[in-house]
């Protein structure tokens, strides 16, 4: 079993501690808050089930401790992830992995040297929706990816350390990544506004990559709730509306069929379109959340590298930095 200890208990902590006392891999050692409120609304849910800290050290200074998952905010993750590495504790950190490029290489550098893991929740991936289009995409059902249309609006939670792209884009960024195999862009524009925020609360993200294009909409300033994530292809088009409750995945087999040969008549046109037939496969409600720190706990079992390690963090985090220079720019 995996001693564990949980760093941060605000807006996504708990959902983590939560999580972690469900897995029976895991035994939750501690939970750490700098803020004694948040210490006191978790000792209402999980009593005396583990302990509770408000000194960040005293976790570091455990030799009981295995791992440590970070949950704050984004320009906390470098410090103490490096922090957790350097005590010899595996380390689980929410997305965005860290604030820089450089960041993130350094402590995979560090990590490597000391033989410890690092997994970044990249949450999405594990979702038996995701995992379902990727079967689709690897199987040819789907045919050629042509286009990738993303949406992840609402009104609020704005936060001031990171923009609404690194915010929320990441989640679709790490998707077309899982699906692409790793593929990069070849060609990234991206336009947003700094509104009631220092960084930017509503951004579009736009990629060419070598097969295909994407489009990212970011906002924190929507009147709507939207998690939507469209994947058009030669044969099948799929919609992924995380917003249902169920039919959350809807495959269509709609299309362009393409006419050749000589003599077409205008009322004929070469391109016309295909309308087939709407299928709404059964998926299994599966937490990712639940899954994804189950990964966490494979990879220090059986020393091996997370899917959603430095490898994919540090690719993410280099086109999200590209498209901040993009905007910077316009």
């Amino acid at each position: 079993m995996i001693s564990i200890a949980l760093v941060g208990y605000g807006y996504w902590g708990p959902n983590v501690a939560r999580n972690l006392f469900n897995n029976t891999r895991f035994k939750v050692h501690a939970i750490c808050d700098m803020k004694s409120e948040r210490i006191d609304k978790a000792k209402a849910i999980f009593n005396d089930q583990t302990q509770y800290e408000t000194n960040f050290q005293k976790l570091l200074d455990n030799p009981d401790i295995d791992a440590i998952a970070i949950a704050v905010e984004t320009s906390a993750h470098f410090e103490l992830g490096k922090s957790a590495l350097l005590a010899g504790k595996h380390i689980y950190v929410e997305k965005p992995f860290t604030s820089s490029v450089e960041e993130a290489i350094e402590l995979e550098k560090l990590a490597q040297r000391l033989n410890l893991r690092i997994h970044v929740n990249h949450i999405m991936i594990f979702h038996p929706v995701v995992q379902k289009i990727r079967e689709l995409v690897n199987a040819g059902e789907i045919g050629d990816i042509l286009y990738i249309d993303a949406m992840r609006m609402n009104l609020g939670q704005i936060k001031k350390d990171v923009s609404a792209m690194w915010d929320l884009a990441v989640h679709d960024l790490s998707i077309i990544d899982f699906l692409s195999n790793g593929e990069m862009p070849k060609v990234i524009s991206a336009v947003g506004e700094k509104l009631y925020n220092p960084k930017e609360s509503l951004a579009f993200l736009t990629l060419r990559y070598p097969g295909f294009i994407a489009h990212i909409h970011s906002n924190w300033i929507s009147p709507l709730k939207e998690r939507k994530f469209i994947v058009a292809g030669t044969k099948k088009m799929v919609v992924f509306d995380d917003m249902k409750v169920a039919e959350k995945l809807m495959i269509y087999d709609k299309g362009v069929n393409v006419i050749s040969g000589e003599n077409i008549e205008y009322i004929d046109y070469a391109v016309k379109i295909r309308e087939g037939d709407l299928l709404i496969p059964y998926i299994p409600r599966e937490e990712p959340l639940f899954k994804s720190l189950d990964h966490f706990a494979h990879c220090i079992e059986n020393q091996c590298h997370s899917i959603t390690g430095t490898n994919q963090a540090i690719r993410l985090l280099n086109i999200l930095n590209r498209a901040d220079q993009k905007m910077n720019q316009s």
